[in-house]
């Protein structure tokens, strides 16, 4: 092995060492809150439109009720994770380390 190909080699390790280090310490925090704020917003959207599903009475439900088949995918893992999900107070109280 030639000792430019030693050097491109270790650049190579170098920088996904470096991608890895910065990854882990600056932007994998914002993805994890990212993604948690995403989904208190569908959470929030899917119980907006399916109330029903918690004993909740609406009006709407009627002409909600025509957004299922296209969100029937989603519906089962919506109502599953709000059913085992702790309260909403305690799952914004994490993001502020209450």
């Amino acid at each position: 092995m030639t000792l430019a190909e030693q050097i491109s080699e270790y650049r190579a390790r170098l920088e996904e060492w470096l991608r890895g280090l910065y990854h882990g310490m600056v932007t994998h925090h914002a993805y994890e809150l990212i993604e948690k704020e995403a989904e208190d917003t569908e959470d929030l959207f899917m119980l907006a439109c399916f109330p029903d599903a918690f004993g909740i009475p609406s009006p709407v439900s009627y002409y909600t009720a025509e957004l299922l088949p296209y969100l029937e995918d989603e519906f089962e893992a919506w109502e599953r994770r709000m059913w085992d999900r702790e309260s909403m107070l305690e799952r914004k109280g994490q993001q502020y380390h209450f």
